[in-house]
């Protein structure tokens, strides 16, 4: 077999366990996986499916406690499975060059960005100052940075989120590999970034010839970008097949429920404006003014050291009906968190009004804005971090009824009962800590918790990002079900267009902290006025689909 025809990496039969108390348990169970020279294969499935495990076995860089226990990892034909750790240090960033998922974690904050790609030529040999230097401001006009000079002094948290993704392509890239393994490259990422960052590992692809094996739970972007997808379900491979035909006609179930719930294929219409839905006790307020959140004038600005300035949020206004969802969509710093935290006043406007149910919050102050917490409450983005590993879940979901000193501890138990009811979680969940559940199980109960003091208006920021689609598909079931149950009204904040267009009754577009565009979210969708709303669109994996 010549080198053309010899796979880049070929994996038979590997089987990886990790230590537990119970002793070594088996996560991946045989998967076998081959990819060709210049070519791009996706590995998708659930969190716990295998894949991110699969992908770091390659490289020997599992996680302490785990470890391979049979099958072959064939790289350029060679068998490196049972190789030592040393061993495969000159394997890394020379044959595969790996892009983690969060760049920031991944790069060190202390450190310029131009040391630390420049450590990778350094540690492999290249001895002279000035070449290395070079290098590194090639590499990283290379991956579509402007301005290496200036990128190249600057330390990581200077940089945007895209910006550091494409630091960690240029660390990727150094050694000219013939394998780049991508774990959810851009799962955190603003759509029509994304697009730039997949655009990037493309260009790479066709002119270097490089392989890409790209791990994602975004069927979306697996469509776009891949030649061929392998779907994995608890450590075994289930389907593997050309991209087109598997999305023509999977044979699998699990693979068909997967598409089924990704946003980027749905087959949903966008929902309608309704009349209101509920109208609570306030009846009478509600009959003579229809919105529950009205936002008006809203600026904010931020300090920012040696220059003016900043303006976050500049003069936003928009309102939302009693009972529906309004979103705000826009890239990672065009001001939507910002806007956010305005109207539940963990931030303070600098002009503008927030009025909800016909008050002013924006005028609130001291114990008031407490008070507050009870009409308005917020999910954030993160399940993980978001509740305290310290406390039970029971706990958790009943702090705001102490906090508010809602009722007695016999009370207290019961609507936490009550509340994890509601949201479909078993009732021993109450007893657990937060690292024994699940991430679709921690949002659930953060959605409990936020619904403890029985508020009529939930900012969801970010709310399903970090879910896999599955878990992201309950969820967001769950979110309108509460809604036509209990009449609530969302602020819902996202990047993700796909899950906007599912979940949304209107829409505001914001960029560079202000609104180019708001409506009906099927007005926005099928006929968008602004050019920078046509562009977030245009960046939506697999769009044509999805909305056809």
């Amino acid at each position: 077999m010549s080198d053309q025809q010899t796979p880049v990496l070929d994996i038979s039969g590997l089987r990886v366990s990790y230590r537990t108390r119970d002793g070594q348990r088996e996560v991946v169970h045989g998967v076998d996986l081959t990819i060709a020279p210049g070519e791009s294969v996706a590995l998708v499935g659930e969190s716990g499916s295998g894949k991110s495990t699969t992908a770091h076995a390659v490289l020997g860089l599992l996680p302490t406690g785990g470890r391979i226990e049979g099958g072959a990892i064939r790289l350029g034909g060679v068998d490196i499975a049972d190789w030592s750790d040393a061993r495969l240090r000159t394997v890394r960033g020379v044959a595969v060059g790996l892009v983690p998922q969060d760049p920031v974690s991944s790069l060190d904050p202390v450190r310029r960005v131009g040391v630390q790609v420049e450590e990778i030529l350094k540690l492999h040999g290249e001895r002279d100052r000035s070449t290395r230097r070079a290098r590194v401001l090639e590499l990283l006009e290379r991956v579509g940075l402007d301005d290496p000079e200036l990128r190249a002094s600057q330390y990581p948290h200077e940089l945007s989120g895209g910006m550091r993704q494409r630091v960690l392509i240029a660390i990727a890239i150094a050694l000219r590999p013939r394998l780049i393994i991508a774990d959810e490259p851009t799962s955190a990422l603003d759509a029509t970034v994304q697009r730039r960052i997949l655009d990037l590992l493309d260009d790479l692809r066709r002119q270097e010839g490089t392989a890409l094996l790209l791990v994602t739970h975004d069927l979306g972007v697996a469509a776009d970008r891949s030649d061929r997808i392998v779907v994995l379900q608890d450590g075994a491979v289930v389907e593997n097949a050309p991209t087109g035909e598997l999305l023509a006609a999977p044979t699998e179930p699990y693979t068909r429920r997967l598409l089924a719930d990704a946003p980027a294929f749905a087959t949903v219409e966008p929902r309608t404006p309704p009349a209101p839905l509920y109208l609570r006790d306030a009846a009478a307020v509600a009959a003579e003014n229809p919105y529950a959140v009205e936002a008006e004038g809203l600026t904010k600005r931020f300090a920012a050291a040696g220059r003016n300035p900043f303006l976050a949020v500049d003069d936003v206004s928009f309102r939302i009906r009693r009972g529906t969802t309004h979103a705000i969509v826009g890239e990672s710093g065009s001001g939507k968190t910002t806007t956010a935290r305005i109207v539940t006043r963990f931030v303070d406007a600098d002009a503008g009004t927030v009025r909800i149910d016909g008050t002013n919050v924006t005028a609130l102050r001291g114990r008031a804005v407490q008070d507050l917490r009870r009409t308005v409450q917020l999910v954030y983005q993160n399940p993980f971090s978001s509740l305290d590993p310290r406390q039970s879940i029971a706990a958790i979901i009943g702090e705001p009824l102490v906090n508010f000193r809602i009722g007695d501890r016999t009370s207290r138990r019961e609507r936490v009962a009550e509340l994890l009811d509601r949201v479909a979680l078993p009732a021993d969940v109450a007893t657990r800590s937060p690292r024994e559940l699940s991430g679709g199980q921690r949002q659930r109960v953060a959605i409990a918790r936020a619904l403890a003091a029985d508020p009529s208006v939930v900012v969801l920021d970010e709310a399903v990002s970090a879910l896999d689609v599955t878990v992201q598909a309950r969820i967001l079931d769950l979110l309108d079900e509460l809604q036509r149950e209990l009449g609530l009204t969302y602020l819902f904040i996202s990047h993700d267009l796909a899950v906007v267009r599912r979940l949304s009754h209107t829409v505001s577009v914001m960029r560079r902290g202000r609104i180019v565009e708001s409506g009906d979210t099927r007005e926005i969708f099928t006929a968008p006025q602004d050019d920078y709303t046509r562009e977030l669109l245009a960046a939506v994996p697999n769009r044509s689909e999805a909305i056809a």
